[in-house]
């Protein structure tokens, strides 16, 4: 283990991963989905489809002509009942097609020819990888959403020699990644070298934490006859998964303010992308599917290959149900997962963890005034003062906000971990962030 590889500041929460030898399981097919027609960074999608078109498996059902972008397709097939706003997992409504289940699923006759697994990647043009990657949908499905087809694209004066697959997995309870990496160490591969043949890199590196040693040694086994590709086991320590971390971590690249790893010559996708672009190129199959870990207060917590569009609610009946109050639902992880108001929402194609919480999960200790403890200071991986950028926001005091470099902090959470004042430290934060932006946006306007 290269216990070396450490970066300034993160904590170590309770892990909670309890769903990590639960195997994957098939959701049973949903009646409805809701396919959002945005589930990225970038433009959203425009519908494909209207109202009492039939759908099959696969079929694109939104697109967009914008370069930041990644069409979505039909993740069962059937008829669209309606195109209209919908609420996501991220707080947003968004334009969603509502698909009504038919009785079996059909594939899309239009799906791309798929080259099988035994492909060779060096036998395939980049430009050519890049197309099938984005024809699929694929984002950053870490969390982040970023089409990975622009990640993958070359930019003038910034030539990558290294692509990193995070496996690191590093927030509490999700163990989605971790079974998919256990479960098809093929995929994953295969998905990295397409990422270096797709951007000329020369080196591959899977980072997995250290709680996860049956899936390194699966992965190490199945790399272990290429000197381009190694898999590195990381200390476990949260925010590990973090892009500038994992980085730095592994190369002991930093990755400028403002700036993103291809800026050192890296490109990081999620292990999770990598193994849908397998899919892709090796099946012709899109992202109509991922998996998804439930936890928390049901009667069968578990990992699940989940349709997307799929609500919480058939997520809850497949883990059994609720076994008491539910006081809160979290899409993603406990550290930088978003609180949803109810179980109406569908699962998109980020959703690695739905987490259900009691009134006895939650502290509901009111703020108190900062103490000057510094704890805040030494848990933030970016080197931050998150007590000086809280009192700003709180303040509306955005210029000071600006000149403590609010626009670097990543939002990771650890600052309001450690804080034993429970001060509103990672929202005063991004209430600065988007104060700012719309100051710069109203700045162009008038420009």
């Amino acid at each position: 283990m290269n216990w070396w590889a450490r970066f300034r500041g993160g904590v170590h929460p309770a892990e909670r991963k309890t769903t990590a030898a639960c195997a994957t399981q098939p959701l049973p097919r949903p009646e409805r989905v809701v396919i959002p027609l945005r589930q990225h960074i970038g433009a959203p999608c425009q519908p494909l489809v209207k109202k009492g078109d039939p759908v099959a498996l696969g079929q694109p059902v939104g697109d967009a002509e914008a370069p930041v972008s990644a069409p979505v397709h039909a993740s069962v097939s059937g008829t669209v009942v309606a195109v209209e706003p919908r609420l996501t997992p991220g707080g947003r409504t968004e334009p969603a097609v509502i698909i009504e289940a038919a009785p079996e699923d059909q594939p899309w006759e239009g799906l791309p020819e798929g080259l099988g697994w035994d492909l060779d990647p060096e036998s395939l043009d980049p430009a050519y990888i890049r197309d099938r990657v984005r024809q699929a949908g694929l984002v950053g499905m870490g969390g982040a959403g970023f089409p990975a087809a622009v990640k993958l694209t070359p930019r003038p004066g910034a030539e990558p020699d290294v692509v990193i697959l995070n496996g690191a997995e590093c927030e509490p309870a999700i163990t989605s990644d971790h079974r998919l990496m256990l479960e098809h160490p093929e995929k994953v591969v295969l998905g990295l070298r397409l990422f270096m043949r797709a951007t000329g890199a020369r080196r591959g590196i899977i980072g997995i934490e250290a709680n996860k040693p049956d899936a390194a040694a699966r992965l190490s086994q199945l790399v272990s006859g290429d000197p381009a590709l190694s898999v590195e086991v990381l200390p476990v320590r949260y925010p590990q998964g973090a892009e500038k971390m994992l980085v730095w971590a592994l190369l002991r690249r930093a990755v400028p303010v403002g700036g993103i790893p291809l800026d050192v010559g890296v490109v990081v996708q999620n292990v999770a992308t990598a193994a849908a672009a397998a899919t892709a190129l090796a099946e012709g199959r899109p992202l109509t599917h991922r998996i998804v870990t439930v936890s928390g207060r049901v009667a069968c917590p578990g990992n699940w290959l989940v349709p997307l569009g799929t609500s919480f609610v058939d997520l809850v009946k497949a883990a059994g149900g609720l076994t008491g109050p539910l006081a809160r639902v979290i899409a993603g992880g406990p550290m930088m997962g978003i609180a949803q108001p109810d179980l109406d929402v569908p699962v998109i194609k980020t959703t690695g963890s739905v987490i259900l919480l009691g009134p006895e999960d939650l502290d509901e200790t009111p703020a108190g005034p900062c103490i000057r403890c510094g704890r805040c200071v030494g848990a933030c991986p970016m080197g931050l003062v998150p007590a000086r950028l809280c009192e700003a926001a709180l303040a509306s005091d955005w210029d000071t906000a600006e000149r403590y470099h609010v626009r670097a902090c990543m939002e990771c959470g650890c600052c309001s971990y450690v804080c034993p004042a429970r001060r509103p430290l990672v929202q005063s934060i991004r209430l600065a962030k988007y104060e700012l932006g719309r100051r710069a946006a109203r700045g162009r306007g008038s420009a």
